[in-house]
């Protein structure tokens, strides 16, 4: 029996993770807008006991063509911060992640929101901090073209830092509440950010109290060279994406390397593997749906999607489907990540144009495991008991079947080996992954003692008499 657990969390797109999901006949066509929908798949992942529900975003529409934009179904969604509000009041234990882009987003709003949500949630709540990779998201904010990735980066470290710092604006025991002698807040116990650096100005103090996780569990999913410096200086939940085992090694061996080198404990770095399981009863059946859902693949669809994950610098309907996919091309100034993955899985393995376009409609560049719940199993055992993740993002190609196959065969076999859990294993979600509490920077420094992962330099706690001093 295993000592050591994986940490698994389910990432809900509309349909389910395969291009063509939105039309397989178990898939509500309207899933991007049905709350029922959305409840459901938590319903199912809670029952797994699964760590965390995870929702991606892109603040536009991806697609460049409108022969692509016609036949793929990600186009009709809620926003995540709206659906996890919803999500936190009618779920009980899962961990519930949104991404919210430091781009085009105000650190007091996000901070604000994300300490909100907390509270709703009674401390289940994770931000997964992008800094934005679409030209066409760009353009919806006046940016044309996106910023270069290095100032993405930039701006994104700084943007947490301040959040950091509103999220401590209150000590933790601040609001006394006190009906007797009228005092509702304790103003020694308030820490105004003064904030003033390269990318923002923010004064604070935030107006709600701390909330129950103090920061809410941050996740990160850059594997660039820039991506994994931030992922190991800030991110907690790293989502890995690479196809083989000696890849997804390096990746976790340079995130916990970087958060060794940055003074953090590397045990409160979860790396988890990006994986997209087609599950059978045995290795027939899970071909058998893999095919249909392959039959129901439109080329304009996945090569708008596979233009995409290139970062546009590249038109694969220019070439031959059956010819050697190109992998000479301009690095792109969007996702480098997935671009890096799918080019080097294509010199790896000889892929053809078709073949790419293959992987991408399954899972966009995710490892795919295909078999019966022993034959998942093996795979998923060999890259955790190897360094290749601390568990998975699963990744289903449909919803909820997708899900509900890999909770109810392949969590029960995980299970029996002594890899997974049995139940909820703490109040909160960093209770449940085994993170600490944050302490507040700023008490921290009242009482004299040099906080961990301290606030950006030009911050500073003042308690001025009159805020308006």
């Amino acid at each position: 029996m295993s000592e050591r657990k994986m940490i698994i969390g389910v990432f809900v797109a509309q349909h389910g993770h395969h291009e063509a999901a939105w039309r397989s006949a178990d898939v509500p066509a309207d899933a991007g807008i049905c709350l029922d929908h959305f409840l459901n798949i938590a319903s199912i992942a809670e029952r797994g006991k699964m760590h965390f529900y995870f929702l991606a975003d892109c603040a536009g529409v991806k697609e460049e063509k409108l022969s692509a934009i016609a036949r793929v179904g990600r186009n009709d969604a809620f926003e995540p911060l709206t659906l996890l509000a919803a999500l936190s009041v009618l779920t009980k234990n899962i961990g519930l992640v949104a991404t919210a882009s430091t781009m085009y987003n105000a650190p007091y709003n996000i901070a604000r929101m994300f300490a909100s949500m907390d509270f709703l949630s009674k401390g289940r709540v994770g931000w997964n901090v992008v800094t934005a990779g679409n030209i066409f998201e760009a353009q919806n904010f006046g940016d044309d073209p996106l910023p270069e990735h290095r100032i993405r980066y930039g701006r994104a470290r700084e943007f947490v830092e301040v959040a950091k710092g509103l999220w401590d604006s209150w000590e933790d025991d601040a609001f006394v509440r006190n009906k007797e002698t009228g005092i509702f807040a304790d103003t020694e116990k308030l820490h105004v950010l003064q904030h003033k650096s390269e990318y923002f100005s923010v004064r604070g103090p935030i107006n709600i109290a701390r909330s129950p996780q103090g920061y809410p569990v941050l996740a990160q999913a850059g594997a660039s060279a820039d991506g994994i410096a931030f992922a190991g200086d800030i991110g907690e939940v790293i989502f890995a994406a690479d196809q083989t085992l000696e890849g997804a090694q390096d990746v976790y061996r340079r995130v916990k390397s970087r958060a060794q080198s940055s003074g953090r404990d590397p045990s409160h770095v979860i790396v988890t593997l990006g994986v997209v399981p087609v599950v059978g009863r045995n290795d027939a059946d899970a071909r058998r749906k893999l095919e249909e859902l392959q039959q129901l693949v439109h080329l304009d669809a996945v090569i708008g999607v596979a233009n995409r994950q290139f970062g546009f610098v590249i038109d694969l309907a220019k070439y031959d489907l059956d010819g050697p996919m190109p992998t000479e091309m301009p690095l792109s100034n969007q996702t480098q990540s997935r671009q890096r993955v799918l080019i080097e899985l294509a010199q790896k393995r000889n892929m053809t144009v078709r073949d790419i376009l293959y992987q991408v409609a399954i899972g966009r560049g995710h490892m795919l495991v295909v078999g019966g719940p022993k034959e998942i199993a093996d795979q998923l055992q060999e890259i955790f008991e190897n360094q290749g993740s601390d568990g998975f993002m699963i990744l289903p190609p449909t919803l909820p079947g997708g899900l509900e196959d890999f909770v109810d065969l392949v969590l029960p076999e995980l299970r029996r080996r002594g890899l997974f859990r049995d139940d909820y294993e703490g109040a909160t979600f960093r209770d449940d992954l085994g993170l600490p509490r944050p302490k507040n920077q700023f008490s921290q420094r009242r009482h004299g003692a040099r906080p961990s992962g301290s606030a950006h330099p030009e911050q500073r706690s003042k308690v001025p008499a009159d805020l308006d001093h």
